[in-house]
C-alpha cells in the first residue's frame, strides 16, 4: 500500500472587479506558479481549502494541497 506525504502552500485571494453574478469578483494570482513549481519538485496538487474566511463567507486565504509518495520503511 503506497504512503504518501502532505505539504500545504498559502494564497492570499483579492477582491476586485465584478462578478457575472453581482457582487464582488474574487481572484487567485500566482496559483499556477506554485503548482507547476512544486509538479517540477515531484510533487502532485490534491485540492485546496479556505484557511481564512470571513463572517461575510469572503474566503481571504486558501492552503493548495499537495502529495508525493514516499518509501515504505
Amino acid at each position: 500500500m503506497a504512503h504518501y506525504e502532505y505539504e500545504f502552500e498559502v494564497l492570499a485571494l483579492s477582491a476586485g472587479g465584478y462578478s457575472l453574478f453581482g457582487g464582488v469578483g474574487i481572484r487567485t494570482e500566482g496559483h499556477q506558479e506554485v503548482i507547476r513549481s512544486r509538479a517540477a519538485a515531484g510533487w502532485r496538487y490534491v485540492g485546496y481549502l479556505p484557511s481564512v474566511q470571513r463572517a461575510s463567507g469572503h474566503i481571504e486565504t486558501i492552503e493548495l494541497v499537495f502529495e508525493r509518495e514516499i518509501e515504505q520503511e
